[in-house]
């Protein structure tokens, strides 16, 4: 899986992800992996960060692809929010 960022029309970033959790009320961790090349060994190497981003109507569930984008900050760690469910998981 490769990082997906795009830039939408105000200049925000906007990444693509997959749902890790969706327990908390209005939040959803999404996992962003990215491929890079090792300096050294010259392979690729698989890098996976989390981020809270904001659901407003608690739509998206564990598994499910998505599309988060920057926003103001909503709380200590939630500076994105949720922009659509690319798609369902099965």
């Amino acid at each position: 899986m490769e990082e997906q960022v795009l830039q939408t029309k105000e200049g925000k970033r906007s990444l693509v992800g997959i749902v890790t959790s969706d327990k908390m009320d209005k939040t959803i961790v999404v996992s962003i992996a990215t491929k890079r090349m090792d300096s050294l060994y010259k392979k690729y190497v698989t890098r996976t960060k989390k981020c809270k981003a904001h659901d407003e109507k608690n739509d998206a569930h564990i598994g499910d692809t998505v599309r988060i984008v920057e926003c103001s900050p909503i709380s200590k760690d939630k500076c994105w929010r949720l922009a659509e469910i690319i798609e369902r998981a099965k």
